[in-house]
């Protein structure tokens, strides 16, 4: 399980090894927080929660304060460039700090992989994983599933195609586990050096034109800070090659969507038309992660 318990807290680290009963749990409760007819409740009323952003974030920080607000949480937010972490102290000991000053809870987002699992074995609080390194992006996935089971009623059945640099991506990942746990076909489509080999016992590498015939044709952010020089040749060259274009959208069935997990590169992965098209999904996802992030955060403290 990658919800890790311990002996006072649970951790939430993942969707790799979580089961569909779980996952349509936290689905659920969403549902129900985002019919809620109060914005803002006392259902966490007391508790303090860090949102520790080791990354740099907008939208995720943003939504995951936005969901702690409306529980009623005590919000404190920190970010590396503004921390002891600049000059030197280590991850692990400010979030330990944080921990001796009495949070419930802490929403982490950073670079390294495989810390934040070593982190949950020395922090009693509760951990969120808001995104680390290219492993997962737990809440994410959640708030992408949210999405298409509130468009097509279920998700069992579905074929999603997952579209880009899946070398580093943490959405695809977390995707692809909840997705196949849930009952969807995946597929993945990728230029050959951002391909994960190890992802392709779990869903197929496909082209382009194999990609669209999806019932979701995902996209994600070419994440031009990740790579090293060379690895695109040009933006342009990309889009023609693996962007969603207008002329591609043609090509997809009449009831698919379109998704991406933000921030886009437009006339890049997508082309700009696309982005508020009727049938993009995008900022349905970005409204959507606030309930799924109340749903996690309340489970977690539960």
């Amino acid at each position: 399980m990658s919800t890790v318990k311990s002996t006072t807290s649970r951790h939430f680290l993942g969707l790799k090894g979580v089961s569909s009963s779980e996952i349509k749990d936290i689905l659920d409760r969403a549902d129900f927080w985002e019919n809620h007819p109060e914005k803002v409740t006392d259902r966490l009323k007391g508790k303090f929660v860090s949102n520790l952003f080791f990354e740099n974030s907008t939208r995720t920080r943003f939504s995951f304060e936005m969901a702690e607000k409306r529980l009623g949480a005590n919000v404190l937010n920190f970010s590396a460039a503004e921390s002891s972490v600049q000059k030197g102290e280590s991850i692990y000991d400010t979030v330990r700090t944080l921990e001796s000053m009495g949070i419930d809870a802490g929403v982490i987002r950073l670079k390294p992989v495989g810390l934040l699992a070593e982190l949950a074995e020395k922090i009693r609080v509760p951990l969120i994983n808001a995104g680390d390194g290219n492993n997962e992006h737990p809440t994410q996935a959640l708030l992408d599933l949210y999405t298409m089971r509130s468009h097509f009623g279920e998700i069992r059945g579905l074929t999603v195609s997952i579209v880009g640099d899946i070398l580093h991506s943490r959405v695809a990942r977390s995707n692809l586990w909840a997705l196949r746990e849930m009952g969807a076909t995946v597929k993945l489509c990728a230029p050959a050096n951002m391909q994960a080999p190890e992802l392709a016992a779990y869903a197929p590498y496909v082209s382009m034109q194999e990609a669209l015939k999806s019932d979701v044709v995902m996209m994600l952010r070419v994440q031009l800070e990740r790579h090293d020089k060379g690895m695109i040749a040009s933006a342009e060259e990309y889009r023609e090659q693996y962007g969603l274009t207008t002329r591609r959208l043609e090509q997809m069935a009449p009831h698919a969507i379109i998704m991406h997990p933000a921030p886009v590169n437009r006339n890049v992965e997508l082309d700009d038309e696309l982005v508020e098209h009727h049938r993009s999904k995008i900022f349905t996802q970005i409204h959507n992660g606030v309930p799924i992030r109340m749903a996690v955060i309340e489970r977690t403290l539960s």
